[in-house]
């Protein structure tokens, strides 16, 4: 379950270029573009620019490199010709990349031109809670403490959150134990130790935490019709704290 240092300087390595793909999503124009049309740009560049690969392609039988979640899709968004965003919309793009042998997982929510008010608001607090619930990594903090700064951040705003996906450990493999809960107990489950690698990723809707399935067997959507937005990194416990795998440069600068 933990990693030595040589593995986790290939976790950093392959957190450092799976971060550089956000950069280019972040200089990209997203209005007008279809889903499937970002997720070839996405390919292209991880597997031309990068010379890595894309770990969620043929991941489970999954056809593609990202899931692009639109507004009310809360995870599992299948890349689309017929997807095409427009202003006003939200949509998390959820990707992972594999370099060396070592696997890196991350996600980011973007505002499609000009949102409402609401829907910023969710967006940002989702961000929070993602680093509410890193900033309580440490050794020997326990996973219920995760869980608990998450989902204490959302209830205050008045979100819910998302219980039946969660984040899981990751390395050779995109899903390894331990699965990390994004609601909890403080003081309870499993104690942190130095060289645990996972993925802590909150989903947080605009209405009730229900969720649903559509046909498609992948599209995971609220079934209100409520906003979902979703952040994700990969980190590392240390000997001190946490070290943020997918850091992003901007991330960095703030």
């Amino acid at each position: 379950m933990t990693k030595q240092p040589r593995e986790l300087a290939l976790l950093a390595e392959s957190g450092r270029l799976l971060a550089s793909v956000f950069e280019l999503l972040d200089r990209t124009p997203l209005a007008g573009r279809s889903t499937l049309q970002i997720n070839e740009m996405v390919e292209r560049f991880i597997v031309e620019e990068l010379q890595a690969r894309p770990a969620s392609k043929g991941q489970y039988g999954y056809g593609f490199v990202l899931n692009s979640s639109v507004n009310d899709v809360v995870c599992h968004g299948v890349p689309s010709p017929s997807s095409v965003l427009a202003d006003g919309d939200i949509v998390n793009f959820d990707i992972t990349l594999e370099k060396n042998g070592y696997i890196a997982d991350s996600s980011k929510t973007y505002l499609v031109g000009e949102v409402h008010p609401a829907a910023r608001k969710l967006v940002r607090t989702t961000y929070e809670a993602l680093w509410m619930g890193i900033r309580a990594v440490r050794p020997g903090a326990r996973l219920g403490d995760i869980g608990w700064a998450i989902e204490r951040h959302a209830k205050k705003n008045g979100y819910s959150v998302v219980r039946e996906y969660c984040g899981h450990g990751i390395g050779r493999d995109m899903h390894e134990e331990p699965q990390i809960t994004h609601f909890g107990r403080p003081g309870t489950g499993l104690a942190l130790r130095e060289g645990m690698v996972f993925t802590i990723e909150p989903m947080l809707n605009r209405g009730r935490r229900s969720v649903r399935t559509e046909a498609d067997g992948w599209t995971v959507v609220t079934r209100d019709g409520s906003l979902s937005a979703q952040f994700e990194h990969t980190v590392a416990v240390t000997a001190t704290g946490v070290s943020v795998l997918t850091l992003r440069p901007d991330e960095r600068a703030a």
